[in-house]
């Protein structure tokens, strides 16, 4: 049953009610609504629990896709209780998770304006990201992290626009990444925007971002690796660098 992704429109909802539409053989929930992130683009799933209204919780491990993209399973821990289809439940984001998440989505797509080749792939942790790009040039880690923060210090504004997958299709250009399509089939393309009128950048993105570059704080290129003759993968990381030996 497709599913209202409230996180789709408003990155900072972080409890909602909702009600239970199916329960999968494996223990999987589906709801009519959530404001869980599903693992998707390089970003992990929310986890969080679901809160009963006698108080009792149901503690969730994973948060995916189903058998198509407008289908969002809520997956518990092992030895968890299992509501009712009907059941009204209150769902609770770890966000403080989540908020790390933001943080390095959004940082990720920060490098890809310091570092402007195209992206072979990439993965959002909750310490480190990494970002691979189709390059074979020598690049100063320090000099990425410089351009880095001084993107995050000017503090620009971070907003969503919606354009429609025939948009998108006729626009294949505004498109970073060569493995990772943007998330199409539900009728609306999300782009990222950065700056005033897009004036940083915009990206189609599916995943959860901060609403201004500062709420990114301190981070740091801490590693550049040769994957390949045309590959190098870029490792980011909260805090300031270590110091050098």
């Amino acid at each position: 049953m497709a599913v209202e992704a409230l996180y789709r429109d408003d990155f900072y909802l972080s409890t909602t009610e909702a009600v239970v539409t199916a329960i999968h053989e494996d223990g999987g929930i589906e709801l009519d609504r959530t404001c869980f992130y599903a693992t998707s683009g390089g970003q992990p799933g929310d986890t969080g629990f679901l809160e009963r209204t006698d108080g009792s919780k149901i503690a969730l491990g994973q948060t995916k896709h189903g058998a198509a993209k407008d289908i969002i399973v809520h997956v518990p821990l092992e030895d968890q209780p299992q509501p009712l289809v009907g059941e009204m439940l209150t769902l609770h984001v770890d966000w403080p998770r989540r908020y790390k998440l933001m943080r390095m989505h959004t940082a990720c797509h920060l490098l890809s304006v310091v570092c402007q080749y195209p992206i072979t792939g990439a993965a959002v942790g909750e310490e480190e990201s990494r970002v691979d790009f189709d390059m074979s040039e020598t690049i100063d880690k320090d000099e990425v992290t410089a351009k880095l923060m001084e993107l995050v210090n000017q503090n620009h504004p971070i907003f969503l626009q919606w354009i429609t997958d025939e948009e998108l299709a006729a626009n294949p250009g505004i498109v970073k990444s060569k493995n990772v399509r943007p998330p199409v089939g539900l009728g609306r393309v999300s782009l990222v925007c950065i700056g005033e009128n897009s004036s940083v950048d915009s990206q189609p993105c599916g995943g959860t971002h901060v609403s201004e570059t500062q709420e990114v704080g301190a981070i740091h290129i801490a590693k550049i690796e040769k994957k390949g003759k045309e590959n190098r993968r870029f490792r980011i990381r909260f805090g300031e660098p270590a110091a050098e030996a």
